[in-house]
């Protein structure tokens, strides 16, 4: 199944049910009065969290939803049957936007989490509703209102506690591999990863947390080299960011230059991501005999400055893999547990990630508009053929899952 994040949609909810102006006739009774029914309200469109739902494709070629129109009201004061709702089932980790105004309509971070993003029409009302002392017999009745009409943008990002960063082929696939059941792609060429995949790392016994490793970056993403920055919004849920670091490239590349450029990507992406608490990992020291392994790795830690956590592995042989989700483990059972016990830095927090959410969104649509601007100069100068789609539209067929 192809795996699409985003997806814009057109959402009707149904008209209400007209009243109707009916009289009581029966038989010895020939002024009955009025018995005219109400209309039913019309059905309403809900946006749903399904667990079994991992990709918004769905959405991509059918883009118009509607609820059912309510029935009209009949005599002896029938009110008319409402119309049927309409739910839309949707991955969990789905924000829902407005598309004229831009607000957030809902974010649905729990499996089950239900909301209205059209509400139905309410149904007319039958002549019984106009009877008085002085009008015994209304003839007046009036119609069902019209249900609401939105158009909407369904954003998925995943929902992982860590996220893999770094260079195309720098290992990050085989790395969650190594720490969790997941089974990406894993080949000696860039790019092997083409969306996202989730893996469930167990540390101990009834204690894990979910790994995201998404496309590797390469200097320039942030100006759409690559597959640019699409995927960086996927990170803007995690907790700690995991940099994945080869220690001797395939391309003979300076490994402490590719480190600092993907820092520079992410601050240039977004300054709030890049304030995440950061986890450096030297990767790929099977490759080096002991005397180069020490050299390269302060090599990097020089000219990075870094003077944060650090762990050395090999993600092949999964040597030095434990200790780094341990670690990772007990940071964010401290960040949890102090959230629990601490309302300020728990509104802090919030707040922080309302703004990192904010800013992602911001800069995944401009990149979008920057890159669809790209695409039709290039049309327009003849590089690309008429019926050439855009890379927006390339989605792998692939699907995120959790695995154990």
């Amino acid at each position: 199944m192809r795996f699409v994040d985003e997806a814009v949609i057109t959402v009707e909810a149904g008209d209400g049910g007209n009243g109707v102006a009916s009289f009581r006739r029966e038989k010895f009774v020939p002024f009955g009065g009025p018995d005219g029914g109400d209309g039913g309200r019309g059905g309403s469109v809900y946006i749903e969290a399904d667990d079994n739902t991992s990709t918004l494709v769905d959405y991509r070629y059918t883009r118009k939803f509607r609820a059912e129109r309510a029935k009209n009201g009949r005599g002896a004061n029938c009110a008319g049957r409402g119309g049927e709702d309409t739910i839309l089932k949707v991955p969990v980790g789905t924000t829902i936007v407005d598309t004229e105004s831009g607000d957030i309509i809902g974010d649905l971070i729990e499996s089950g989490q239900r909301v209205k993003v059209a509400a139905g029409g309410d149904g007319g009302l039958g002549n019984t509703h106009f009877k008085s002392s002085t009008n015994r017999s209304p003839r007046k009745c009036t119609h069902g209102q019209k249900g609401e009409y939105r158009e909407v943008r369904l954003e998925l990002k995943v929902l992982a506690d860590v996220g893999l960063l770094g260079m195309p082929n720098a290992g990050k696939s085989t790395f969650i591999r190594a720490v969790s059941a997941a089974k990406p792609k894993v080949a000696d060429y860039p790019f092997t990863t083409m969306v996202p995949n989730l893996g469930v790392v167990d540390a101990d016994r009834h204690r894990s947390f979910v790994m995201a490793d998404i496309p590797g970056l390469i200097e320039g993403a942030a100006e759409g080299a690559g597959l640019g920055i699409r995927f960086l919004k996927h990170l803007a849920r995690t907790r700690i960011l995991l940099h994945i670091v080869d220690v001797q490239p395939i391309d003979g590349s300076d490994p402490a230059y590719n480190a600092k450029a993907i820092v520079g990507e992410l601050k240039k992406f977004s300054p709030t991501l890049a304030k995440l608490p950061i986890v450096l990992v030297l990767n790929k020291l099977d490759q080096l005999n002991d005397d180069t392994s020490e050299e390269w790795c302060n090599h990097i830690l020089e000219e990075l400055q870094w003077d944060g956590p650090v762990f050395k592995t090999s993600g092949l042989l999964e040597e030095g893999t434990k200790p780094v989700v341990y670690y990772l483990m007990d940071q964010i059972e401290e960040q949890r547990e102090r959230e629990l016990e601490d309302p300020e830095y728990a509104a802090e927090m919030k707040a922080f990630r309302d703004q990192l959410e904010a800013e992602t969104r911001e800069q995944t649509l401009a990149a979008k508009e920057a890159y669809r601007e790209m695409r039709r100069q290039q049309r327009l100068e003849g590089l690309l053929a008429e019926d050439d789609e855009d890379d927006e539209d390339d989605d792998s067929d692939m699907e995120v899952y959790y695995v154990r």
